[in-house]
């Protein structure tokens, strides 16, 4: 089971794996996300959750453009008006606070699962080998 701050490793490294790409390289962590939650949350669930998660981190990002977004288009776009370090900042934010409340509603060893299998298991011993060092 992954910890709090395991998790938030697993998120920054794949975010930030490749810097120059991690606007992109975000809309695939989220287009991933989404296939293993809507087979188990259905496309409401998942849209409800993601909202909520953008009308928290809008707080500090107020440039994320609000609301729902089934192909992610409108956070591409709001990432792209962006440089690359408050892209990857609100990145990392977007999926901590969706993980975090989704942890809330399914649990933690559930949500573990569910992004190592959106995002494989050799993200998460990375991101475990970085907290050890």
């Amino acid at each position: 089971m992954a910890t709090n701050d395991e998790r938030y490793q697993m998120i920054e490294r794949n975010v930030m794996r490749r810097p120059e790409t991690a606007k992109a390289d975000t809309i695939v962590l989220w287009e991933r996300l989404a296939i293993e939650l809507v087979a188990i949350i259905g496309h409401s669930g998942f849209d409800t959750l993601y909202a909520r998660s953008i009308h928290m981190v809008r707080v500090e990002h107020p440039w994320l453009a609000e609301g729902a977004d089934p192909r992610f288009e409108k956070l591409r776009a709001s990432l792209e008006g962006q440089e690359q370090m408050p892209a990857g900042t609100a990145s990392i934010a977007l999926l901590t606070t969706f993980t975090d409340t989704l942890i809330q509603l399914i649990g933690e060893s559930l949500t573990t699962a569910i992004l190592r299998s959106a995002w494989g298991q050799d993200t998460a011993a990375t991101a475990a080998k970085g907290i050890q060092q």
